[in-house]
């Protein structure tokens, strides 16, 4: 069982992730079109893993419609804020939350066949070896399985811009990096980001699924590091919600996106 670089980081993140993240309203506005997608996917009866859960959100949210759900994270800080949320929800008979990193879900095959799976958020951009990850996913789910996967994108236009007016040109090329992208966080504590291309994660999924469709999310939406602006003005936020959900899924627009939605199905290989 491999014990996971990140471990660290995401357990120091735990402590503040609902604060900072879940409950601030640009990020709630961009978990609004994932939950859209995961409701048409997955339904009442259905169990479905969860990849990289977090602090719960997305578990109890779907759970609340009767899927079951096995809902895995690498942090022992982020299981516990989930079962914390899981119980003031009541939904204990559909939710599971465990720790285990997304490397090792292998070891859920006594428990598989699944109905889908679905990663929210960016939980993938950190896996070293998705080919891996996508192979083992293949032995677990059903054949026909839907698999949605929430990642960050790799070019976005108000990163650039942010890059430009603050006078770091040279960081407005660093999603494209070979190898993935070394992030210097406080405490020391140090997180590698990977920015596959659609593209890319295709050929990293074959030949277990297919790619059935994808869209950008948060193309027009401000970062999150604007929440005050948002808070300022939330007339204006939810106009830009409005025009990301046409933008998104424009062909060339749709890769300039804070988040890529790419949704996939299980085939016999």
């Amino acid at each position: 069982m491999s014990t996971g670089s990140t471990q660290p980081y995401w357990d120091k993140a735990a402590e503040t992730y609902d604060r900072v993240f879940t409950h601030t309203l640009i990020p709630q506005v961009e978990r609004n079109p994932v939950w859209q997608e995961l409701e048409c996917l997955f339904h009442s009866g259905q169990r479905i893993l969860e990849l990289n859960c977090g602090t719960g959100v997305d578990a109890l949210h779907l759970a609340e419609s009767g899927v079951r759900i096995l809902a895995c994270d690498i942090a022992p800080g982020m299981i516990e804020m989930a079962r914390r949320r899981l119980a003031s929800a009541r939904l204990g008979e559909l939710v599971d939350f465990r720790v285990l990193a997304t490397e090792d879900i292998a070891v859920l095959g006594d428990e598989s066949p699944f109905d889908g799976a679905f990663s929210n958020f960016a939980g993938l951009n950190h896996v070293e070896d998705l080919s891996a990850v996508a192979r083992n996913l293949a032995q677990l789910l059903r054949p026909g399985a839907r698999v949605l996967n929430c990642l960050l994108g790799r070019f976005t236009p108000w990163e650039v811009a942010g890059h430009l007016v603050h006078g770091r040109p040279g960081k407005t090329t660093e999603r494209f990096k070979r190898g993935g992208t070394i992030h210097q966080h406080p405490d020391n504590m140090i997180l590698k980001t990977h920015y596959p291309s659609v593209g890319a994660m295709v050929r990293m999924f074959a030949p277990g699924f297919r790619l059935r469709e994808w869209k950008g999310v948060g193309i027009a939406l401000p970062p999150s590091y604007l929440e005050s602006w948002a808070r300022r003005f939330p007339w204006a936020l939810d106009q830009l919600a409005s025009a990301d959900r046409w933008l998104g899924r424009l062909p060339v627009l749709r890769g300039m996106a804070g988040h890529v939605l790419v949704q996939f199905e299980r085939v016999e290989s």
